[in-house]
């Protein structure tokens, strides 16, 4: 089917601003900052602290749908932007609805960027802080049986290798993962990165542009904590609900994660948005990304009650 014509709509004006992602990764970043931004749903509590997780000052933001006292679950969300580019800001609309309307509590994890901080440090990051929820569960007045992962793009990557390496480490035990259009192998030749290689803002050039930023070399691209498809065995991990959109370079290995899991006795539940674009999660100019914002949301709900 055709591109969404809200989808157009987006890449059309990203079009006429010259936007790319590319380039300097510390001008674009600067320039992303300087975007205006959507302003989000209002949350009962919203805290920005700095946690001292696995010997790393991580900033995180934790939204809280009510000041009602109750104890309740916990999502530990991880931005996208290919390991480079993303921030707390960046996922501020997503992670309030996605608190408002699964009645989680949302901890989102600005962990340290490429090219600064190399792999593995992303993933390092992304599991300290998932552990420091856990273990301060009454202090952020969540249930720590009840705890869920979730992450758009690379963040998506970055949930399924949390999944993977708490499941390996004995803990903490995380049932539930949302990966939207995630990251999950280090290759360039699927049929979606040939279909979709340019024109739908993610291209093939800007993948590769940001997994050079993010491995210190190609080999590492094997590295489960990196392609968490490779990962020699994908069973008993948490229930997945993976989202992938038709123009997509990332479509195919999203999918054949889902497969993969599936075929290994996981639970999983794929939806692909057809006629969407790599980014259309939770952008309030797509009706599609509001709805599949709102689908997680019912799943974390359901997953987690």
């Amino acid at each position: 089917m055709p591109v969404n014509p809200q989808a157009q709509v987006v890449l059309d004006m990203m079009a006429a601003a010259g936007f790319e992602l590319g380039g300097d990764p510390v001008a674009l970043r600067a320039m992303m900052a300087l975007a205006p931004r959507p302003e989000g749903e209002p949350v009962a509590l919203v805290e920005d602290r700095v946690i001292d997780a696995a010997g790393e000052s991580i900033p995180v933001r934790i939204y809280r749908p009510s000041k009602d006292g109750a104890v309740r679950p916990v999502l530990v969300w991880f931005h996208g932007g290919g390991w480079v580019i993303g921030s707390l800001d960046g996922a501020d609309f997503g992670c309030r609805l996605l608190a408002n309307e699964s009645g989680c509590v949302v901890v989102s994890v600005d962990y340290r960027l490429a090219p600064e901080s190399k792999f593995p440090a992303a993933a390092d990051d992304c599991f300290a802080v998932t552990k420091w929820v856990a273990e301060h569960a009454a202090e952020l007045g969540i249930d720590a049986s009840k705890l869920a992962v979730g992450g758009d793009s690379a963040g998506g990557n970055l949930a399924a290798v949390v999944s993977q390496m708490a499941r390996d480490a004995g803990g903490p035990a995380i049932v539930f993962q949302a990966l939207v259009y995630p990251v999950t192998n280090y290759s360039f030749e699927t049929h979606s990165y040939s279909e979709n290689a340019e024109g739908f803002l993610l291209t093939r050039d800007s993948m590769v542009w940001f997994w050079n930023h993010y491995l210190n070399t190609p080999a590492e691209g094997r590295d489960p904590k990196a392609s968490p498809l490779q990962h020699a065995d994908l069973s008993k991990l948490p229930p997945a609900f993976v989202i992938t959109a038709e123009f997509d370079p990332l479509r195919d290995e999203g999918e054949a994660y889902a497969k993969a899991l599936s075929e290994c006795g996981v639970d999983v539940t794929h939806k692909r948005y057809d006629g969407q674009i790599h980014g259309f999660f939770a952008n309030p100019a797509i009706d599609d990304g509001l709805e599949a914002a709102r689908i997680v949301a019912r799943k974390l709900a359901e997953a987690l009650r």
